[in-house]
């Protein structure tokens, strides 16, 4: 694409908007003792990026943060860029310094001789690890050195940032450029809700999100103006991320599509996957089976093959000694991060569909009590992280869930608006009567608020969406046991806190209002009840599973 934009006369500049790390066997199938990403770093800098920004991933954990500082950033000669976002390292003269951890702008000229400009932003960010410093928008912009880059005449203005095109922080960034510069144009691309997204500022700003998981290549052009006073014409578009997409704009074919540098970095993706042991097949999966593609519950859910399935089979003969007494399991929906597809389930597959390390855990609680558990946490919501939770896998559900759950709240909005939308689409659409070889498949079907008419590239059919309960259960306690006979309670550290408020709710409810399920030699529960259930973690069930369910390998 860079060579044939060179024959045409016109730029084409590449850029990425952060998060490097994290979702997949490539990045996290690491051997112990190595660092999340590294290896895939390396390999990211064979793609001929013009620029690059940092995301939250990069930030949770200090080593994760300094090997970009070190390896990764050293290697983009000054457009890394982390505009507000800094690392305290020992100095030359043994002392603790902040220091950025790349560049905080860039300035160069394009093949076509324009000036450029760019800037590269983290969103406002608190979660990032010690010893890493995020600047808010706001303190950026009434900084010094920022006040005096944008001063400069350019061509255009580059921003690259992982914070969503709503985020009013690029208000913020662009007001200031507007106050000095009204007519420059300005580019904006943006990241972090996972969604796909463009919004135009005023007639010579556009800002493109595009979405998530490198399931989207965001393309955007623009026709420079003879005239200082003359509209520029933007187009986006958003391009599935695809062999068959690249060969059609490519305009190559499956023979002469691939390049000396493409096959390497190929072998190298290979040779990695190998490496980390990412072929390696437990079982074979029978069907597909989906996040939230299906109502709650169904045959073919994922969650439910998990907690109705899998983590009874699981579980009680991971902890022998304890097997023989009846329990409830209760789990959060969202520890499952993706679908699971027919065919042979790898460690790679273990690592995208249920990534958290959590050690399950257990109270021994009257029926009474463990038969509400359900009911009062579905109440409360989704919990967040709890002190008692490891380190690691704490960072690793902030990192999925930024903290806060926010991105999924937004992912799970749009998604919901994208099927409802993209039905009533379907039912105006002619494609019905088209013969099955034509029909779209399943795909993402966009609206944004940008000019030129639908975004997406290719159309689809929507993917259905069904909203998930919080909290899901298994029960194998019979259901004439009475209430106060103990059982045990299996559960995760992460939402321990909401658990032993309920226990001890619920337990002061029956003493008050006589409810017949307290048992009277039992007292209040502290997170020191609580007892670890066996060996098994949340990342390795569906291996487990698979091993034993799926394939004619020993269990």
């Amino acid at each position: 694409m860079k060579s044939q934009a060179k024959q045409r006369g016109v730029d084409l500049l590449v850029v990425d908007s952060g998060d490097l790390h994290d979702g997949n066997g490539l990045s996290d199938g690491f051997p112990k003792g190595g660092i999340d990403g590294h290896a895939t770093n390396h390999i990211m800098t064979e793609v001929p990026y013009d620029v690059l920004s940092i995301g939250n991933h990069e930030m949770y954990k200090y080593p994760v943060a300094h090997d970009v500082y070190k390896n990764f950033a050293p290697k983009w000669k000054g457009r890394f860029l982390t505009s507000n976002v800094n690392i305290t390292v020992v100095g030359s003269d043994g002392s603790l310094t902040s220091v950025p951890i790349g560049e905080r702008y860039s300035k160069f000229t394009t093949t076509q001789g324009r000036k450029v400009l760019a800037l590269g932003v983290l969103l406002d960010f608190i979660n990032n690890a010690a010893n890493t410093t995020t600047q808010t928008t706001k303190e950026l912009v009434a900084e010094r050195w920022f006040q005096e880059v944008i001063r400069e005449e350019v061509d255009f203005f580059l921003l690259v940032g992982h914070m969503a095109v709503s985020d009013p922080n690029w208000r913020l960034l662009y007001d200031a450029i507007r106050a000095i510069h009204p007519a420059t144009p300005v580019f904006i691309f943006g990241g972090h809700y996972h969604i796909r997204d463009c919004a135009m500022f005023d007639d010579r700003t556009i800002a493109m999100a595009s979405g998530r998981y490198m399931e989207t290549v965001g393309w955007m052009s623009a026709t420079w103006p003879s005239k200082d006073e003359d509209n520029m014409k933007f187009t986006r578009r958003y391009l599935d991320a695809n062999r068959v997409t690249y060969q059609y704009h490519t305009e190559t074919t499956p023979e002469t599509f691939d390049t000396p540098k493409g096959l390497s970095i190929t072998r190298d993706l290979l040779a990695l996957a190998e490496k980390f042991n990412l072929n390696a097949v437990f079982g074979t999966v029978p069907d597909d089976y989906y996040l939230d593609r299906l109502p709650w519950p169904s045959e073919n859910s994922i969650v439910s093959l998990f907690i109705n399935k899998a983590l009874p089979a699981i579980l009680p003969p991971s902890y022998p000694d304890r097997a023989f007494i009846p329990s409830i399991i209760v789990v959060q929906s969202g520890g499952q991060r993706f679908d699971m597809f027919k065919g042979p389930f790898t460690r790679n597959d273990q690592f995208i569909v249920s990534p958290f390390t959590d050690n399950f855990v257990y109270l021994s609680v009257p029926y009474g009590i463990g038969n509400q558990m359900l009911t009062e946490l579905s109440k409360r919501g989704a919990g967040t992280s709890s002190h008692t939770e490891d380190a690691d896998v704490k960072a690793a559900r902030e990192e999925a869930e930024s903290g806060s759950g926010e991105i999924e709240k937004i992912w799970r909005s749009w998604r919901k608006t994208r099927w409802q939308q993209g039905q009533g689409q379907m039912s105006e659409a002619s494609w019905p009567t088209w013969p099955p070889w034509k029909q779209p498949t399943l795909g993402w079907v966009t609206t944004d608020s940008c000019p030129g008419g639908p975004g997406d590239d290719t159309i689809h059919r929507p993917i259905p969406f069904y909203k998930q309960p919080d909290y899901v259960s298994h029960s194998n306690v019979p259901n004439d046991t009475h209430n106060t006979t103990l059982h045990d309670l299996i559960f995760l550290p992460f939402f321990s806190k909401d658990v032993i408020e309920v226990v001890n709710e619920l337990r002061a409810q029956s003493m008050s209002q006589g409810l017949g399920f307290d048992v009277p030699q039992m007292r209040n529960v502290t997170v020191k009840d609580m007892q670890p259930y066996g060996g098994v973690k949340t990342d390795e069930v569906f291996g487990i599973y698979a091993r034993a369910m799926w394939s004619d390998q020993p269990a």
